[in-house]
């Protein structure tokens, strides 16, 4: 780790559907994290997509001017580094291009829209973060429930690892908005709201119950103000981070019997964090329905949060950055799995492919996201198979550009399902759509991972795994690859030999085998 003895101010901003929040840290890559300043200003960004599909230049404005103060408090505060996000209040919106370029030319600011795989990231490294949630995901059986204003995501952990996970736009303000024309004519609106939910839930909540929950974790969704009701009703005042079943049981039941209108009054809080308790509080208590836990742990971390980590991480290269890179690829091979993969043959290719990669740093250039890509290539380019044997390249790159990968990019996720789709015969070219239309740079980098992949493969052409190790020289006289093997290796050779000529195109050297 990098040894940076003075304090580096950071920033980080979330811009959301109903609010816009901002957090000002000082950190030092330790655990002297000390939180400067926490900002959140209502947005009506969220009404305006969900509704329209579009947002309103009254609200653009708005969003500019909000960001605007946000900009001036971090040159007070000196921050030397931010990063600012937009979610699906932005990203859902037709204009979110022109909503970006204005703030842009109002703030400079650059805003970065991300999807729900990045956003999960940045939940992910915050909840790394908290030792009590850590010691929950890495125990048995472990349900997170992230309620956001968009949409509700969901995921299950055995043992430290993700083994399930998913994500439905069924966000509070998106349901508000969705079901407001009931409101009106309807004195039960909270149980139509609640049979909605549950309809929308179900086939997800089938997925949860094969696992063996025994802890949840919830996120989001107003807990605060739900923390605030249980105090209320126990009549205690000291500040909690956990609801017993039975807690928000009788919130839940408090929920069905008043309007909106009496719920502000009755608990004085605002008529805008009442409308979007009621749907959070019927979602927390859908999952609690279906779960073996006794408690609710609400650790109270954010994306804003999650979003400090990551900056953190950046700046002092801290070794957790592996620990979250090992989770993802846990991630990935639950997704293999859920396809019935050859895991043996796919581990093998993996190996091979990275050792090649890793060989071969000074001559392909690449880093260490593209060697991610590789590796999450590697693992499920034979997804494809599950569907056909015929094209089963072309089928591997439609189920792999559709997954959500925890911290990969629409972009990303692209180029990764392009690897996958040439790691056998065919090579790109710009005859194939889902190759034009990348662009340049990353048509190079595609075409890069490629040449090593289909080497790889190559190599386990047999999928006998007969290859133990593999040694590289790149010297004057060529490229040299020495295989080590006390099996006979004719077939793999042969295709190698066919693979080598569009490697040396991108890479300038044509690779030989050793004799």
């Amino acid at each position: 780790m990098k040894n940076y003895i003075e304090f580096k101010v950071i920033g980080a901003i979330d811009v959301g559907s109903n609010y816009i929040r901002m957090v000002i840290a000082e950190v030092t890559g330790g655990k002297d994290r000390v939180i400067l300043e926490e900002l959140k200003k209502l947005t009506n960004a969220g009404k305006d997509s969900f509704n329209t599909g579009r947002i309103s230049v009254e609200t653009i404005h708005e969003i500019c001017h909000i960001l605007s103060g946000y900009k001036k408090i971090m040159k007070e505060y000196g921050v030397k580094k931010y990063k600012a996000v937009a979610t699906s209040g932005i990203r859902e919106a037709d204009n979110r291009e022109y909503v970006l370029e204005q703030i842009r030319l109002s703030t400079g600011l650059k805003v970065e829209i991300i999807n729900n795989s990045e956003e999960r990231l940045y939940i992910y490294k915050a909840l790394r973060d908290d030792p009590e949630a850590t010691s929950l995901i890495e125990s048995t059986g472990t349900l997170i429930v992230n309620v956001s204003s968009g949409g509700l995501e969901v995921s299950v952990y055995e043992n430290g690892n993700l083994k399930y996970t998913d994500y439905i736009k069924l966000g509070t303000l998106r349901i508000r908005e969705m079901l407001s024309e009931l409101e009106l004519n309807n004195i039960n609106f909270a149980r139509i709201m609640q049979e909605y939910i549950e309809s929308k839930l179900n086939l997800l909540q089938q997925n949860i119950i094969r696992g063996n929950i025994k802890n949840y974790i919830a996120l989001g969704g107003e807990l605060y103000t739900i923390l605030k009701l249980a105090n209320v009703r126990m009549k205690e005042n000291y500040y909690k981070r956990t609801l017993t079943s039975e807690e928000l049981y009788s919130i839940y039941k408090e929920i069905l019997k008043h309007s909106n209108e009496q719920l502000v009054e009755k608990y004085r809080i605002s008529n805008n964090a009442s409308e979007l308790l009621i749907p959070s509080v019927l979602i927390f208590y859908s999952f609690l329905k279906i779960v073996d836990a006794e408690i609710i742990y609400a650790p109270m971390i954010s994306l804003r949060h999650g979003i400090l980590i990551d900056i953190e991480d950046d700046i002092f290269d801290l070794p957790r950055k592996k620990d979250v890179i090992d989770d993802v690829i846990s991630s990935v091979w639950y997704i293999a799995e859920k396809y019935n993969i050859n895991k043996i043959h796919s581990k093998f290719v993996k190996n091979i492919v990275l050792s090649i990669f890793d060989q071969l740093k000074s001559l392909h250039k690449l880093g260490e996201r593209e060697r991610l890509f590789l590796e999450v290539a590697a693992i499920l380019h034979d997804v494809g198979k599950y569907v056909s044997f015929n094209g089963n390249n072309i089928h591997s790159y439609n189920i792999i550009r559709k997954q959500n990968i925890i911290g990969f990019s629409d972009r990303e996720m692209e180029i990764v399902a392009n690897v996958a789709r040439y790691h056998s015969y065919k090579i790109p070219r710009y005859s194939h759509e889902n190759y034009a239309n990348l662009t340049g740079e990353d048509r190079i980098t595609v075409s890069k991972l490629v040449a090593i992949f289909r080497i790889a493969e190559a190599l386990d052409i047999s999928h006998k795994q007969k290859i133990q190790d593999i040694s590289i020289s790149n010297t004057r006289e060529g490229l040299y690859f020495r295989l080590n093997s006390k099996e006979d290796i004719t077939l793999e050779k042969w295709d190698f030999n066919r693979k080598a000529s569009f490697f040396g195109e991108l890479m300038g050297i044509e690779p030989k085998i050793e004799e």
